[in-house]
């Protein structure tokens, strides 16, 4: 998500505050909120797919291959 984006969001957000959204720009900051968590959540999962750990026994294990990367179908 761009920064135009997220500037967008903080708009709507200061001017739902002070005088109040429109539907049309309650169904904007929707939607953009959405977009905003999506990418959160993506960025989350690509980090945590990323960690490894080292067990007691030396070996490393991966835990995006152990718990995460799954294709959903």
């Amino acid at each position: 998500m761009d920064n135009i984006k997220i500037d967008r969001i903080n708009t709507l957000a200061h001017k739902a505050k002070s005088v109040g959204l429109t539907e049309e720009e309650k169904k904007e900051r929707d939607a953009l909120r959405k977009e905003y968590i999506a990418t959160i959540r993506m960025n989350l999962r690509s980090q945590l797919d990323n960690i490894s750990i080292k067990e007691e026994d030396g070996s490393i294990t991966n835990l995006g291959e152990k718990y995460g990367r799954k294709e959903s179908h």
